[in-house]
């Protein structure tokens, strides 16, 4: 039996000591929890892996507006953008972020997306996965093995935390969600563990006290944009960390200040609406407008 690992330092200590990547040691531990083989678990993971790029080509060709009407055509409006004039910081930049606008938007929709770790932060994960491995050719294998240790590093973070905007704020959801991109990403660089782990410290205690305020009570504003910030913000934590750049707080320690900040944060905004964008002068008019339209 695997034994039970729910630290970054037993996860850290248990792949050293069986020579193992932390995909490797991940995949073998789901699928003995699962009952299936190692071939079986990676084609489920691969489901994944083809449910986040579907939503990416769906979500590039559509302008269909949400419900509320509030978003839905940022990607398009971003894609039109970049065929005038390029990104500053290039191609890659431009799939990253056109590719998460295309993903959260397909969520609004109802569209088929993949929560990694929830739906409101559904696109940092495949936009910074999904266009890194087309830019730098990356084979489906390697695609599905980093798509593996995100999901451990979602996993380990929420044995302590709940990732969820209604207990921690949106640190525990795209903060979490850029700092599983941030370690993927370190793998299909060449990054060793440690530099994954320092990677996912980076990002994440740069976003520490993220706080969760939709407007109108919706996962569009501020949403929507977040998603592509903290798809760039994970490729910054990645760059640092695969140049050996360590954090000088440990990863577990990182992740007790999650918690803490978590508990301390005010529940008006955590999900509730009640402070923050929800409750400035403009918020309050789009609330009336469409809780009337309604």
């Amino acid at each position: 039996m695997i034994k039970s690992v729910n630290s970054f330092e037993q996860l850290q200590d248990i792949c050293e000591f069986k020579n193992k990547h932390i995909w490797e040691y991940a995949l073998e531990r789901e699928a003995e929890l699962a009952e299936i083989s190692t071939d079986a678990m990676r084609n489920l993971v691969k489901k994944s892996l083809d449910a986040m790029k579907d939503a990416i080509k769906s979500g590039l060709c559509s302008k269909e507006m949400s419900i509320s009407g509030m978003c839905g055509d940022d990607c398009d409006r971003l894609q039109r953008r970049y065929a005038n004039r390029g990104a500053l910081f290039g191609k890659l930049f431009e799939k990253i972020t056109t590719y998460a606008l295309a993903t959260i938007e397909e969520n609004l929709r109802m569209g088929k997306i993949v929560a990694c770790p929830t739906a409101g932060s559904c696109a940092i994960v495949p936009s910074v996965l999904v266009a890194v491995s087309e830019e730098l050719n990356i084979s489906e294998d390697e695609q599905i093995n980093a798509l593996i240790t995100a999901g451990e590093i979602g996993r380990i973070v929420s044995h302590k935390v709940a990732l969820a905007g209604a207990v921690a704020g949106c640190q525990a959801e795209c903060g979490v969600a850029s700092a599983m991109s941030a370690g993927a990403l370190c793998q299909i660089l060449g990054g060793t563990n440690e530099q994954i782990f320092n990677a996912v410290a980076l990002a994440m205690k740069n976003l520490l006290g993220l706080t969760c305020d939709p407007v109108c009570g919706l996962v569009e504003i501020p949403c929507v944009k977040r998603n592509p910030f903290l798809a760039i913000h994970a490729v910054t934590a990645a760059e640092l960390a695969i140049s050996d750049i360590k954090s000088k707080i440990p990863l577990d320690e990182v992740i007790d200040a999650l918690e803490q900040t978590g508990k301390l944060m005010s529940p008006t905004l955590k999900e509730s609406s009640q402070a923050g964008l929800a409750k400035t002068k403009t918020a309050l008019e789009l609330e009336n407008r469409f809780f009337n339209k309604m």
